[in-house]
């Protein structure tokens, strides 16, 4: 894992809980007496803002972007074969869960794989696609920040790596729109 440490404003960083964020700036603040560096950091999608003490940065898992050999491997991930075991799905969601929630893009492109099944909605639950589009989102910021594009091409390119086709996608999007 990179360095966790010298971030500055207007880097661009990863918090594995919620994603990819941006520092605002390093602040000092007095917590019960303690006087405390910390990261402001702003997800500007969720509209959200986390401040995170300097020396809990690590700990926390704060990382720099991943590297593009890193994102490769994750796309490489996307283009394998699905690997669904025939566990129960709660069980199944919540290791889905860990993996998206871990901020690693290998493991949240093993859930996009591992969930695409065709990209056909009426094989999946509300519950699996719900899940599919929160692994989707996670990554395609990743690699919007790493490429400096938009979220929406980063989408377009890690699908068509799975090998949706554009006219299912359409599709897809129509049913959910009526």
């Amino acid at each position: 894992m990179a360095q966790n440490d010298n971030f500055k404003k207007g880097d661009y960083v990863v918090y594995p809980v919620h994603g990819v964020g941006q520092i605002e700036g390093v602040e000092t603040q007095t917590i019960s007496g303690l006087t405390v560096k910390l990261y402001a950091i702003n997800f500007e999608k969720d509209r959200m803002r986390v401040k995170i003490p300097v020396m809990k940065a690590e700990t926390s898992g704060l990382r720099k972007l991943s590297t593009a050999n890193r994102l490769k491997d994750a796309v490489k991930t996307l283009k394998g074969k699905s690997r669904v075991r025939r566990t129960m799905w709660s069980r199944r969601a919540a290791e889905y869960e860990t993996k998206i929630n871990s901020g690693d893009p290998i493991a949240i492109a093993e859930v996009l794989r591992d969930l695409k099944r065709s990209n056909d909605d009426n094989e999946q639950s509300y519950s699996e696609r719900q899940i599919y589009q929160s692994a989707l989102e996670r990554l395609a910021r990743e690699v919007a920040a790493v490429e400096k594009t938009s979220e929406e091409k980063a989408m377009t390119r890690l699908e068509k790596a799975m090998g949706m086709s554009m006219k299912k996608k359409a599709a897809n999007d129509d049913k959910k729109a009526a």
